[in-house]
């Protein structure tokens, strides 16, 4: 049965990457929760408060739904963005994505997500490249992201702002 994770995006450029290539990438050291996924996963795309280098303005925010859409890999070529190298990634099929910088705000559903067991503290657990999701989290996700989304052809031109090596 697939699984369901977030994957946590900290970077406006990677957002960029990840959203118009519809792949995933992973840095060096983090092999275990890259293979944490699997084909055919169902995963939210999650921008940090500091995707977009303004943390008092922007709100973390799921954005996007995907489906793992091929095996974690080690890459051929280490996907760069600033200085750190991604060297593990996988495929992935975007199939509802939120308008450039809207979405779900997660804090506001924390209290009701078993996978932040203190919501005073769930910030801490989201300092990691993902993060696999109960199924009751995951429909509840499901069930407050889906009006917010648009196909992706509709969505996507907002994410092409972002000039990405890689």
């Amino acid at each position: 049965m697939p699984s369901s994770h977030l994957l946590i995006i900290g970077d406006r450029a990677a957002l960029s990457w990840v959203v118009t290539e519809q792949r995933m990438a992973f840095p060096a050291g983090r092999s275990k929760a890259a293979r944490a996924l699997e084909e055919g996963d169902e995963v939210f795309v999650y921008t940090t408060r500091g995707c977009f280098r303004n943390p008092t303005r922007d709100l973390g925010r799921v954005m996007a739904r995907a489906t793992v859409a091929g095996p974690v890999r080690v890459l051929e070529e280490p996907v760069v963005f600033g200085e750190r190298g991604f060297t593990e990634g996988c495929r992935l099929e975007v199939s509802g994505l939120a308008r450039f910088r809207e979405g779900l705000v997660l804090r506001d559903l924390v209290p009701r997500l078993s996978v932040f067991p203190d919501p005073a503290t769930w910030s801490v657990r989201m300092r990691r490249a993902s993060l696999t999701l109960p199924p009751d989290d995951a429909e509840l996700l499901r069930a407050e992201l889906e009006p917010l989304l648009s196909p992706y052809e509709e969505a996507v031109e907002g994410y092409r702002r972002e000039p990405v090596t890689g």
